[in-house]
This record gives structure tokens, C-alpha cells and sequence, in this order.
């Protein structure tokens, strides 16, 4: 199947949701370039993201978030990985549905833990109790989450190719997003 891809596709959600995972395997698919906010940061500052936090200070990386966001957004139509805290700003939730739109891949707390433990490069889960700091976050972020135009529910049992098809699968009841020819 061909598709043409009109706008460029915002992945949103908590750590471990699978935004980059799937945003790869959806990128191929729609025949469009894989963008990563957080890889395009690191790569403009020479650093990992656990660095600049570390640095720098949260307040610091999300300013520079924004910034990238915004030269992403004025690209051709991608496929989009943003940052699990990303989509809490409101100037972020702004210029993606002005651009783009904003796709929720949804996950419960367990799974995504399950995805998050063996990291070490999440810097806000270096807590004394990370999994207690995942669900809180979870809680907190999860409004903002709920503002995407589209929310698609990760399953552990899909495959990665299978969860692409079903992000597909709701990009598809949005013609002035994705039409296939």
C-alpha cells in the first residue's frame, strides 16, 4: 500500500510508550522521513539528554525542546518522536496542531516499566523508587496526553510492525492527514 502522508505525524506519550520504536517502523511504512526530538537535541549540544539535564537543569532542556520541535514542524510531513515530557508545554501542544498532529501512544504503568527499568538513560527515573516516580509521572502527564487530536493504545502483544499498521489504522480516519493510494 502507498499512502500520502499531508502532515507530519507528532508521537506522544510517556517513556517506554514506544514512540521511537514504532515511529521508525511508521516512518518506512508512510514512505516519509523518522525524526526524534530528543536525538536531534543530543546531537545539536553533544550531548545525551541525561547530560544536558544533568548540566543544564530540566528547565534548560525544555527550552531547547521547543526550539526543535519548531524547526521539525516546518519540514516536509515526517513521522515525529517527541520527548515523554515534550507535549506537557503548551506552546508545544500549539505548534503541533498547527503543523502537524499529535498522536497519544497510550500505555499503562505496568508495561511501560517493563520497557523502563534496565534504562539508564532516563534521567528523571534515577529516583529512590523509580516505578513510584513512573506512575506519578504517568498521573501528572496524562492529561496534557489526553489533548491529542488521535490516541492509539499500546498492547505488549502486538508487534511493532502490527502497532505502526494500527497508528496507521487511526491516521487513516483523518483524511486531511493521511490518504492512501
Amino acid at each position: 500500500m502507498a499512502y500520502i502522508l499531508k502532515k507530519t505525524v507528532v508521537l506522544v506519550g510517556m517513556m517506554g510508550a514506544g514512540k521511537t520504536a514504532v515511529g521508525t517502523v511508521l516512518a518506512r511504512m508512510l514512505g516519509v522521513a523518522f525524526l526524534d526530538s530528543d536525538a536531534e537535541i543530543e546531537k545539536a549540544a553533544n550531548l545525551s539528554v541525561a547530560e544536558i539535564f544533568a548540566r543544564n537543569g530540566e528547565p534548560f532542556f525544555r527550552e531547547k525542546e521547543s526550539q526543535v520541535i519548531a524547526r521539525l514542524l516546518q519540514g516536509p510531513p515526517s513521522v515525529l518522536s517527541t520527548g515523554g515530557g515534550a507535549y506537557l508545554a503548551e506552546q508545544n501542544r500549539t505548534e503541533i496542531a498547527r503543523a502537524g498532529v499529535a498522536v497519544w501512544l497510550s500505555a499503562d504503568v505496568e508495561l511501560l516499566w517493563s520497557r523502563v527499568r534496565n534504562k539508564t538513560t532516563r534521567p528523571l527515573l534515577r529516583t529512590p523508587d523509580p516505578k513510584a516516580t513512573l506512575r506519578e509521572l504517568c498521573a501528572a502527564r496524562t492529561p496534557a496526553y489526553a489533548m491529542a487530536e488521535i490516541e492509539v493504545a499500546a498492547d505488549a502483544h502486538l508487534s511493532i510492525e502490527d502497532m505502526a499498521q494500527k497508528v496507521i489504522k487511526a491516521l487513516l480516519t483523518r483524511p486531511d492527514v493521511l490518504e492512501e493510494i
